[in-house]
């Protein structure tokens, strides 16, 4: 009897799991690819006032800052996206958002397709996408769209071409929502509907990402999704464009690369310059605190979180005394609980090194110490990974290893961006039953 009472038990805790398997056909939709997005007003910001004169050369007047270039914008035309899956499916639908519109959007036509050269799609892989059954859907201020699924063969690690055609004009007062800092070649067409045309009329180009948010994959009940919350270091500045070098397309290579089948979706929620308390221009983004939910814990079949945040709080701070290392921690704290809350696993990676950098300074260094240590030891997230000890000099731990430096000593390079997605233990996502805190980087 007391056998059968365990048996039982573990029956049911196999399929209390969010890892069980609970059938041959069981699936759940998956992120395969997503962004962080951010609302772009109708114009540039007018650039600030300058803190002092500024002397001309040979003695002449000082000059005024030039005012910035206009925004890119679009009127009647069509966007194909490039974007590089993590997991792979046979179904895949696309996320739209007008998340931060103040108007609504109107999408004309959407496409999928296997990216082939440039902006050319390969033949015959294309799908045409439709919302609620229509071919065109306007999307609400504030809301976000699913497009219908369709019957794709998505590889891992492959590049997407998705088409969205705008029939009307960005240029309005309603914000874009868009994503600045994509390091991916998409490209812009003549006007009209152009979805689906193997050879796209291309007349511009752009390395930002708009109105697209997600691509998702249909996946067995059993894989999850990592998603990487961050700043610019987890967006992948000082990386080289189109190459997929930041640390979590690496995090997402040796994942596929494992024996098996059970593979992990990766998510880049990074966005450059993004506080975890406070908001800079209109591209850094809200507070991650204000963010998570959408970015973070909103991601589809999201079962971990990676949190690299904070250093920009430190450096925009200099020398003032807040926030404080404590002040930081605290919203930490309350993501660590939001995750807690969703069931979901969440590990905290220690901030890397910034001295050389102009916005380095010693009390904020002082600040980065104490908030890596309560990383490492305060035992409120559930795993750590050590980007500092990964990346840092041992000669001098203020500082980026030379080898792993952008040049500007707070972004890594490429390198750099491969020895953090390199340094990440695996075993972080294994099946939730093993319960150990791991930690990474040491």
């Amino acid at each position: 009897m007391k056998c059968f009472q365990i048996v039982v038990a573990a029956v049911l805790l196999l399929h209390s799991s969010p890892w069980a398997q609970t059938g041959p056909t069981s699936s759940r939709w998956i992120g395969t690819w997503a962004t962080a997005e951010v609302g772009r007003p109708q114009s540039p910001p007018p650039p600030p006032a300058p803190v002092a004169a500024r002397p001309g050369a040979q003695g002449q007047p000082a000059t005024a800052p030039a005012p910035p270039a206009p925004f890119l914008h679009f009127n009647n035309q069509t966007l194909r996206q490039i974007v590089r899956t993590s997991i792979g499916g046979n179904r895949a639908r696309i996320v739209l958002s007008n998340t931060f519109g103040t108007a609504p959007l109107t999408i004309g036509a959407a496409h999928v397709a296997l990216r082939g050269r440039e902006s050319a799609i390969a033949p015959a892989s294309g799908r045409a996408l439709t919302f609620s059954g229509r071919p065109t859907i306007t999307i609400p201020s504030g809301a976000m769209v699913y497009s219908d699924p369709v019957d794709l063969d998505v590889p891992p690690l492959a590049d997407l071409a998705v088409d969205v055609y705008l029939p009307g004009s960005t240029n309005t007062p309603s914000p874009v929502t868009m994503h600045n800092g994509a390091r991916q070649t998409s490209y812009i067409s003549q006007t009209g509907n152009h979805t689906g045309i193997p050879a796209l009329p291309v007349v511009a180009t752009t390395q930002s990402w708009f109105i697209l948010t997600r691509v998702e994959v249909m996946a067995p009940e059993q894989t999850g999704a990592i998603v990487a919350f961050g700043d610019s270091i987890t967006d992948g500045a000082g990386s080289t464009p189109d190459m997929n070098r930041r640390w979590p397309d690496r995090l997402a290579e040796r994942l596929m690369a494992q024996p098996g089948s059970a593979k992990m979706g990766v998510l880049n929620a990074g966005i450059g310059g993004n506080r975890v308390l406070s908001e800079g221009n209109f591209n850094a983004g809200v507070n991650a605190l204000a963010r998570f939910e959408r970015d973070a814990l909103g991601q589809s079949g999201v079962t971990h979180v990676i949190v690299l945040e904070g250093i920009n709080d430190i450096s925009n701070a200099r020398q003032n005394p807040t926030p404080t290392a404590d002040d930081i921690i605290a919203i930490h704290k309350q993501m660590i609980e939001r995750a807690h809350t969703r069931g979901v696993k969440i590990y905290g990676a220690t901030l890397t090194p910034n001295e050389g950098c102009g916005c380095f300074t010693r009390e904020g260094e002082a600040k980065r110490q104490a908030i890596n240590q309560w990383i490492r030891t305060g035992g409120a997230y559930d795993g750590v990974i050590d980007f500092d000890a990964i990346t840092r000099d041992p000669a001098q731990p203020g500082q980026f290893l030379a080898a792993y430096d952008s040049g500007d000593h707070l972004h890594p390079g490429d390198a750099g961006y491969q020895a953090m997605g390199n340094g990440i233990d695996l075993a972080l996502f294994e099946a939730r039953a093993a319960g150990a805190r791991v930690t990474a980087g040491r």
